[in-house]
């Protein structure tokens, strides 16, 4: 199981960027997929989350009108469109994954650490004041 994440970089405030989580190993359309902060030494946080078999999707409220998620199910692929960003946004952005069974985009994106969990090693999005 991989996954593997792009996209971030350094931005202004007010601009846009769009991550990119890149899965393979594992069947695309049984699992939750999910972007999730993680700061060194700080509790990992909920974005957003897609059921991409279906196209559910849960974002987290600091994001809501501002960032979203989508899936390319041909390319196995999960986007994440960040507009309007804010200095607050910036971390390091994580991809993650949970069989769909276990947990909805809304139940993945409140507990990001239960069961089997797979992750990417994730990539910094840095916004400037």
């Amino acid at each position: 199981v991989q996954l593997v994440e792009s996209g971030g970089g350094l931005v202004q405030a007010g601009g846009s960027l769009r991550l990119t989580c890149t899965a393979s190993g594992f069947n695309f359309d049984d699992y939750t997929i999910g972007w999730f902060r993680q700061a060194p030494g700080k509790e990992r946080v909920g974005v957003a989350c897609i059921g991409t078999g279906y196209d559910s999707t849960s974002y987290a409220d600091s994001v809501k009108g501002r960032f979203t998620i989508s899936s390319d199910r041909a390319k196995n692929t999960v986007y994440l469109q960040m507009n309007n960003l804010k200095p607050e946004d910036t971390d390091v952005y994580v991809c993650a994954a949970a069989p769909l069974e276990v947990l909805s985009p809304m139940a993945f994106l409140k507990y990001p650490n239960y069961g089997k969990v797979y992750r990417g090693k994730g990539t910094l999005v840095t916004v400037s004041s």
